[in-house]
């Protein structure tokens, strides 16, 4: 079992305007990609950071990448390493490398991105790495940036940029003041169940079970479309989404809402998934208050990590239990939580079949691990919400 288990995944190509690009490759399946238009190949940098909280983004792609096949990770202390035993136990040919020069080595061709995995508390790059970034542009590499500082209004990278006929593409840039859109009830159109993905903590598995429900669902006939929030969603390639965490606050609710709704109309699907970010209850945060404000949701699923004490980053901070948050959420929103699905860091196999046995009995709703049992839990918790759902199914949950 790997330290840090929930990683993430996400979704599909995106409505992220700095994301859509000529070269966006429709889905692949293998590494190689035969049969389908080519994938633009990516090295990802996660120094000191891969497979921990920080290095989330890298891990995401390594899991999970519809935009990019990922060649290599970047991580001299894990030099060596297969990136998925380190992540999960289980090979997927993805090599951790010692450096940017050591990557190219096991790159078939020089790499067309280069992407900045790691997500540090300061949403900045240090001077070392603002040195590395610019060597790989030097090199003719594009670059894949999600932090909250935006390189292209940086005038050395705009050099760059131009000097080297590469670009930089800022995830988290939103939309322009004059087309951001404020919230307008119109989420009461979309008369599909929209079911938000929350948590007890910030980086404690939302995405990677948001995307696993997604999948299930999918795979069982339930056509089901899910909303990124985050930065690594859509780098990996969310259909539709956007990084609330750089919307200006008012208009945070109107623009997810704004977004579901196109989803709504665009795919008419049977379930939308909302992925979260942070917690409702940590004060580090506002954006679990947005999503519920902004998609309304009918149902949560909450995520909670047993093995944790304390908040992530937040020593002093005390874990809530789930009891605790699930009272929150909804006395905040005229929502029900639905289901509680367990991160298992740090637990051992019979721990998680403890904490499943231990919830389902004290809060009375459907519990599982998303990564660790199967998918057909996390199905049935939604067929127990949502009924109707089961005339959906072409493949036996």
């Amino acid at each position: 079992m790997s330290a840090s288990p929930f990683a993430m995944l996400p979704n599909a190509p995106t409505a992220n305007h700095e994301l859509t690009t000529t070269d966006v490759a429709i889905p692949v399946q293998s590494r190689n990609g035969i049969g389908r238009k080519r994938v633009p190949t990516a090295v990802v940098y996660c120094e000191a950071n891969f497979g921990s909280i920080d290095g989330k983004t890298a891990n995401g792609l390594v899991r999970h990448s519809e935009k990019y096949q990922i060649l290599s990770v970047i991580d001299s202390e894990k030099t060596g390493l297969d990136s998925g035993i380190v992540l999960d136990e289980k090979p997927n040919g993805i090599p951790i490398c010692r450096d940017l020069a050591d990557a190219l080595t096991h790159a078939p061709s020089k790499p067309d991105y280069f992407i900045f995995g790691t997500a540090p508390a300061s949403g900045m790059l240090s001077s070392h790495e603002r040195g590395l970034v610019l060597e790989a542009m030097d090199l003719g590499m594009n670059i894949v940036n999600g932090l909250h500082e935006f390189l292209n209004d940086d005038p050395v990278f705009a050099a760059a940029c131009i000097s080297k006929n590469v670009k930089i593409l800022d995830v988290r840039r939103p939309r322009a003041k004059k087309d951001l859109r404020l919230f307008s009830g119109r989420i009461a159109e979309v008369t599909c169940p929209r079911i938000a993905v929350l948590g007890t903590d910030c980086a404690i598995g939302k995405r990677t079970t948001a995307n696993v429900l997604a999948r299930a669902l999918n795979d069982r006939g339930v056509k089901t479309v899910m909303i990124s929030t985050g930065q690594t969603g859509l780098i990996q390639g969310a259909r539709y989404g956007l990084a609330l965490d750089a919307v200006p606050s008012q208009f945070c609710s109107g623009e997810l809402e704004s977004t579901i709704v196109e989803a709504f109309e665009n795919e008419n699907p049977d379930v939308i998934i909302i992925e979260g970010q942070g917690s409702l209850s940590h004060p580090a945060y506002a954006t679990s208050s947005f999503i519920l404000r902004g998609s309304c949701p009918d149902g949560v699923v909450l995520q909670h990590a047993p093995g944790r004490t304390s908040r992530c980053d937040f020593d002093q901070m005390a874990m809530p239990t789930p009891a605790a948050e699930i009272n929150l959420i909804q006395t905040f929103a005229n929502t029900k939580v639905i289901g509680l699905t367990i991160n298992h860091e740090s637990m051992s196999d019979a721990e998680v079949d403890g904490a499943i046995s231990r919830y389902e009995s004290e809060l009375q709703i459907p519990v599982t691990d998303a990564l660790t049992r199967s998918p057909d839990r996390l199905v049935e918790m939604i067929l127990a919400a949502y009924p109707k759902l089961e005339k959906k199914l072409t493949v036996a949950a």
